[in-house]
């Protein structure tokens, strides 16, 4: 049953959502991330939780993340009602 439920995506497709970004900045609050790690073709390799520092990312790059979201949303929020039930 839980097979049913889920379905497999690539690190990348979650990255070009902006939901990755976005995760990590609520994670940083707590002075938490999820952290990939690449090869040199861009594949990840390795993810995983670790402290950090960090609190947000640099203005300039939250522009590009809502409008990831945005278009995540525009494409995908009609499915949302018949996933749920």
């Amino acid at each position: 049953m839980i097979k049913e439920n889920l379905e497999r995506r690539t690190w990348a497709e979650f990255r070009k959502t902006g939901l990755f970004m976005f995760l990590n900045t609520i994670l940083h609050a707590f002075g938490w991330a999820i952290v990939l790690k690449t090869n040199h073709d861009g594949a990840v390799t390795q993810a995983y939780p670790a402290r950090t520092k960090f609190r947000g990312f640099g203005k300039d790059d939250y522009p590009e993340m809502y409008e990831n979201i945005a278009n995540y949303l525009s494409k995908n929020s009609k499915d949302f009602p018949e996933e749920i039930k």
